[in-house]
């Protein structure tokens, strides 16, 4: 076998089906399939299985999937050595964020890029136990979120920033003070929650919690844009960090007058030692939080 095929399989796992696979190699169907199935010979198992709707790994291909993805990393570490060797880095970084987080990022990247212009930077968006999930199975290589302490476990962490979050709602909602609320005060309102699973949603959980009260939950939106628009509306009131909050100034903020949740962005990697892109990579995200005076 060789490491074309494994990124070929790897590239049908995570896709979900071999057309995907296909558009995401910038090769046709019929080269992925081909791929595969030599693979599969060589193998003598089957490592998916494929209906008319689907295709699913084996339980041969879920332990394959792993180990393929260990040998590409590999051979991408060997190749960024011998380009470190020579004064040249090159690679891939995959970077995980979630919805809402983006804490100036731009600004390492835009230092990473003029430093090393051979490293392509990959983003992607998810929900943090799928970012958690996704650095154990080592597709990403680094990620920018809030994670709770509990969400830290196994993880090397570097806290980026730390602010409080805002109630958020319509201008013309009434309240009894102009820029302060108690939990008590806003447990009766409707409230625009995010799903389970969202650090947003696991923060303002907490701190209800911790005020012994209860909240009205009436809508939960998975996108930061559709809950200020139902606040927009006045269909209820929303917990949501400062930073995001600011993107809307024609909503109305109010700070909790005690024990207001917190928010803290923070850089997470897998443990062990990153590769030289990652490393380089890390190296502006921490230098940036520094001069900028943050964490």
């Amino acid at each position: 076998m060789d490491l074309r095929q494994m990124e070929v399989v790897v590239a049908v796992a995570e896709e979900g089906g071999f057309t995907a696979a296909a558009r995401r190699l910038h090769v046709v169907q019929s080269a992925v399939s081909g791929a595969v199935r030599a693979l599969e010979r060589e193998l003598g198992s089957a490592l998916f299985e494929r209906t008319t709707h689907r295709v699913s790994l084996t339980p041969a291909g879920e332990a394959f999937v792993p180990a393929a993805r260990a040998a590409l990393r590999a051979a991408e570490e060997a190749r960024a050595a011998v380009d470190a060797v020579r004064g040249e880095l090159r690679g891939l970084v995959t970077v995980g964020t979630m919805q809402g987080v983006w804490a100036g990022l731009h600004q390492p990247l835009a230092r990473l890029r003029a430093e090393h212009p051979g490293v392509t930077v990959r983003l992607r968006q998810a929900a943090v136990a799928d970012i958690r999930q996704a650095m154990r199975e080592g597709t990403v290589d680094l990620a920018v979120v809030a994670l709770d302490r509990q969400q830290q476990r196994g993880l090397v962490t570097r806290l980026l920033s730390r602010e409080q979050m805002l109630l958020v709602s319509a201008p013309g909602r009434a309240f009894a003070r102009k820029d302060v609320v108690t939990f008590e005060e806003v447990s009766g309102m409707p409230f625009v929650d995010f799903p389970p699973g969202f650090a947003a949603r696991a923060e303002v959980d907490r701190a209800f919690r911790a005020a012994a009260v209860e909240r009205t939950r009436v809508f939960e939106a998975n996108d930061v844009l559709a809950a200020a628009e139902l606040v927009r509306h006045d269909l209820g009131v929303c917990v949501m960090p400062a930073s995001i909050a600011a993107h809307f100034p024609d909503l109305a903020v109010r700070r909790f007058e005690r024990h207001a949740p917190a928010w803290k962005i923070m850089v997470v990697r897998p443990g062990g030692d990153p590769a030289p892109a990652v490393q380089a990579l890390l190296r502006h995200i921490v230098s940036g939080t520094a001069a900028t005076g943050q964490g």
